[in-house]
């Protein structure tokens, strides 16, 4: 995952060399700062085209910060610096992505010193010192990333006595920094370059560029547990000695240990952002959207900081990650109606009475639970329909709906990220699996044959031979992927494996776990009519949790419906 920061100095004016950089340095996120634009007329469009979502916070003709991300949506937590209910400018915006709490800030300058602006500085830097220590101390992955306007050291400043009275190299300013780091915040350019300058800003003013006078004003400070991730650090200096270059180079760090990554070879992966169109097709054309709701309800929770609270203190990550997936998928698919499909955890189904080992072990976090209630909430609030019954899990409302979707003759897309799903896919039937951060491969007949050598249909046996690991069903001994499948494409079921003497002694339960891991195709559902968002509404119940960033967004999207 390779995280930059770039003070943009104006980012309408330096857009093409912005986008430029983003497709040959290919970075997953961006922190940009001194955006100089007003809300309405940051690039939007522009930046999708290039393949990333943003989220910002701009204010005319100064300062401005947003975070850009590759192939997915940060999920907004802050857009303010806490501290100062009062201050309006705009130097602190705050967004999960892809596991990881990344903050793009734009510290004052302070110039001229002594005097008000540099008071501003030091109350503006002791705020994000407080804040920087609640972030810490919850534990999470974290990125403290943008231009802190601080030469931190006299090894981080050409030689020179020019600058001997700018804020930015004053002891209190260095102090403010330094402050931060005894945190246990972690100066990832400065591990990686221990003797080297690494300047990030050159000002346009007596050649400092051409002769190398530059200071280094951006930095990337990491939490603990982002700091163990940290592969490698730099700048991308050759970036300032370009034509209409910011006075400023991007800095960015590299984290390892990134989600594993699927195969994607001659699997088709749904539209990227900057190919979305809109889709003007009738509704008997638009497809049904079907969400596996428990799938995504765990993966924002535990992608997302477990700080993010609701206006009364109860847990809200897992809403809000939930929200931002649903909201996306929405506007890339234009669905005629929604489904989501919920577990009732605590009715056991048919498969935990039949088999004992089901799913044991399983444990869900308290604050996750608590979620699962307004999770349910919100979705109808949106206007879409939720499927929940006692006795069937999320997976049979699924295939239940896929069957009916196909006696109407109607196209569906079921978004899952369990491979049980891909025994559904069709002709009219797709699956959207996700594979990394914000990116979901398109799962029909062809792709399921490219990546496991079986039909759709022979999931389900393919299950019971390989075995199931998640859901504790443990397949036929030594058998595994692969064998499985070679199984399956000579005996065609695993009815015909058994009937060629093959596992003899596990017939019984080989043929458990094939009932087990096959979808209830006859679970209840709501009715499927077409539906009309209601965004407005939902974007009241995010402002009643006190998650004002999503009523944001949520009222925009009202806005364009």
């Amino acid at each position: 995952m390779k995280i930059v920061t770039f003070n943009i100095n104006n980012i309408n004016k330096r857009l093409d060399p912005l986008l430029k950089y983003l497709r040959a340095a290919k970075p997953d996120v961006v922190c940009l700062q001194e955006l100089k634009t007003a809300d309405a007329q940051f690039p939007r469009d522009a930046i999708a085209r290039a393949g990333y979502a943003a989220v910002w916070r701009g204010q005319k003709s100064w300062n401005g910060v947003a975070i850009l991300a590759r192939d997915c949506e940060p999920v907004i937590t802050r857009n303010d610096l806490p501290g100062d209910p009062g201050d309006k400018q705009s130097r602190y915006i705050e967004a999960a992505v892809n596991g990881v709490l990344i903050a793009s800030l734009y510290a004052p300058n302070g110039n001229p010193q002594p005097g008000p602006k540099f008071d501003y500085k030091l109350a503006w830097m002791k705020r994000l010192e407080k804040h920087a220590a609640e972030l810490y101390r919850t534990g999470v992955p974290a990125v403290l990333a943008g231009d802190y306007n601080v030469v931190p050291t006299n090894f981080d400043i050409y030689p020179t006595t020019s600058y001997a009275r700018n804020a930015l190299i004053q002891p209190q300013s260095r102090s403010a920094f330094k402050q931060i780091l005894n945190q246990g915040w972690v100066d990832a350019i400065r591990v990686r370059h221990p003797r080297e300058p690494m300047y990030t800003f050159w000002d346009y003013m007596r050649s400092r560029w051409p002769r190398n006078a530059g200071l280094r004003l951006d930095h990337l400070l990491l939490s603990a547990a982002t700091a163990e991730r940290l592969a490698d650090a730099g700048v991308d200096r050759d970036v300032r000695g370009k034509e209409n270059a910011s006075d400023h180079a991007p800095a960015w760090i590299v984290l390892k240990n990134q989600p594993k990554r699927y195969r994607v070879a001659k699997e088709r992966v749904t539209a990227p952002m900057a190919e979305r169109k809109d889709r003007k097709m009738s509704a008997a054309r638009r497809p049904l959207l079907v969400i596996d709701g428990d799938s995504f309800a765990h993966r924002s929770y535990h992608a997302l900081p477990k700080t993010i609270r609701k206006a009364n203190g109860e847990p809200a990550g897992a809403i809000l990650g939930f929200a931002n997936v649903l909201s996306r998928l929405y506007r890339e698919h234009n669905p005629r109606a929604v489904l989501v499909a919920w577990d009732t955890l605590e009715k056991p189904t048919f498969r935990h009475k039949a088999y004992a080992a089901y799913q044991s072990g399983r444990q869900f976090d308290d604050d996750l639970v608590a979620q699962f209630k307004d999770l349910r909430a919100f979705v109808a609030a949106c206007g879409f329909a939720n499927a929940r019954h006692s006795g069937y899990e999320a997976d049979d409302f699924l295939a239940a709906a896929a069957a009916t979707e196909k006696r109407e003759r109607g196209g569906i897309l079921i978004v899952s990220g369990d491979r049980d799903a891909f025994q559904l896919a069709s002709e009219r039937t797709a699956i959207l699996f996700p594979a990394r951060a914000g990116v979901m491969l398109r799962i029909g007949p062809a792709e399921v044959r490219d990546r496991y050598g079986i039909e759709p249909r022979q999931v389900p046996d393919f299950i019971a031979l390989r075995g199931d690991p998640s859901d504790k069903l443990p397949g036929a001994p030594g058998v595994g992927t692969k064998g499985a499948a070679a199984l399956l494409r000579k005996c065609e079921t695993l009815e015909g494996v058994l009937k060629s003497g093959r596992f003899v002694a596990q017939a019984e339960n080989l043929r458990l776990f094939r009932s087990i891991a096959t979808m209830n195709r006859n679970a209840p559902l709501p009715p499927l009519r077409s539906q009309a968002p209601t965004w407005h509404k939902a974007a009241r119940l995010a402002r009643k949790w006190g998650l004002n960033q999503l009523a944001g967004r949520l009222d925009e999207l009202a806005s364009l419906s």
